[in-house]
């Protein structure tokens, strides 16, 4: 599909009124990756108006303001009717197991499919960090509501430890990457760059937001860790994107983003009423890309084939099972940690390394963490953690369930990993 080339909606019929706006919410017990999809798309259009309100802080120009303010409102009607799928009896931390779900099997069909090898390497390390804060929730979520974790991610995605979130603190400076070129980069990685950057955003935001709504201190305490562990996936996801581009030609890549999310929705849902949504916000998304065209034109007299020159969308984002793929990875890079602008196995680092540094002032014992605490408080309660794999974890070092392991991720020698591969 080509959406320059499709006809979308008017957008004087876009604005819905209060019954419309209101939707009929997902069965929490049904698909997951319904729920995961309504995450990823409440993210995505999260990203889109606040990249639109910066946007209008940046310029004077009040015809384009009125432009984007426009569009904006319906983009922020559409969240707000997305965002409003999740029901009533889904409890926040259920809520939050999809979120890490999402995580964990978006950042791996991301990784899988990435051409881009310093990108893939991005994603393949922040995989097992969302991957273990999946496994933290999810005893948290048994010790507190008795609510089994496998049933909601409908046992397509594994849960048991990561990299552990104890081993997530880096000095800020060390989460920092690259840019992509967006002119010169293949589609797919760009858009990868702004998916995978919306959808770690919403987490932290979602996150930052139930902190201080959590009925427990243990529930505090773990959102609290793991919002700012989001915090340094946002930084190192946005600085992926193009920061060479103009504005006007991000806001072309924002729309035709949403686009191909939308689509990639559409063929890939199973609930048929959220279908005839993503089908109705495919058609709004397509005028927004054409007006986005439009202001690229007479603000910055480009082509909109200067910037996007192949308008055919990259094959689908398919959210389904990647228990193979997040072993394998589990398996092979568990010790590394992010320095400078790349990674290096922690046994590599020398003594006075930032990362050892900052470790020391965020995790001076590993008795004050709350992602441990909550393991080890399982485990005194319960006998051994709650978990839900396969098979023993590829890291032999992991695969007690009686004590939490500190070490892995943070400690040299603490695990063997040979590093990340590269999609041949």
């Amino acid at each position: 599909m080509d959406p320059f080339t499709e006809k979308g909606m008017s957008i004087d019929s876009q604005f819905q009124n209060w019954k419309a706006l209101y939707p009929r919410p997902y069965d929490k017990c049904e698909d997951p990756y319904t729920k995961t999809r309504v995450i990823l798309m409440n993210g995505t259009e999260f990203e889109a108006n606040w990249f639109s309100h910066q946007l209008s802080r940046h310029t004077c120009d009040t015809d384009l303001r009125r432009e984007l303010a426009l569009v904006r409102a319906v983009e922020k009607q559409q969240q707000q009717k997305i965002s409003l799928l999740k029901p009533c009896n889904e409890s926040a931390l259920e809520h939050t197991i999809s979120y890490e779900q999402l995580a964990v099997d978006l950042t791996a069909e991301l990784a899988a499919r990435e051409k881009d090898c310093y990108v893939k390497k991005a994603l393949d390390f922040a995989l097992l960090e969302d991957f273990d804060h999946l496994y933290r929730y999810s005893d948290l979520l048994e010790m507190e509501q008795g609510v089994a974790a496998e049933r909601l991610v409908g046992r397509y995605t594994e849960i048991m430890p990561g990299r552990p979130t104890i081993s997530h603190h880096r000095f800020p400076m060390d989460n920092v990457r690259r840019c992509v070129d967006s002119k010169t980069a293949d589609k797919q990685t760009v858009l990868s760059t702004m998916i995978i950057t919306a959808a770690e955003q919403q987490t932290m935001n979602y996150y930052m937001n139930i902190a201080n709504l959590a009925q427990s201190d243990i529930s505090r305490r773990l959102y609290e860790e793991i919002a700012l562990v989001e915090e340094e996936h946002v930084t190192q996801y946005e600085d992926l994107m193009d920061g060479n581009a103009s504005w006007l030609e991000m806001l072309l890549w924002h729309e035709y983003n949403e686009c191909y999310l939308y689509w990639s929705c559409l063929v890939s849902e199973s609930d048929e009423y959220i279908k005839s949504i993503w089908d109705e916000c495919l058609a709004m998304e397509i005028t927004h890309l054409h007006k986005a065209v439009e202001l690229l034109e007479k603000y910055e007299h480009k082509d909109r084939q200067e910037v996007i020159p192949d308008g055919k969308f990259p094959a689908p984002i398919i959210l389904h099972e990647n228990i193979g793929y997040v072993r394998e990875v589990l398996g092979s890079t568990v010790q590394f940690t992010s320095v400078g602008e790349d990674y290096k196995n922690v046994d590599t680092l020398p003594q006075g390394a930032n990362f050892f540094i900052y470790q020391k002032n965020i995790n001076p014992s590993p008795s004050i963490v709350p992602s441990h605490n909550v393991i080890d408080m399982f485990i005194r309660r319960y006998g051994k953690d709650y978990r839900y794999e396969v098979a023993p974890s590829p890291v032999k070092e992991l695969r007690n369930r009686c004590c939490d392991n500190t070490s892995v991720g943070r400690i040299p020698g603490a695990a063997q990993s040979d590093g990340f591969d590269c999609n041949k």
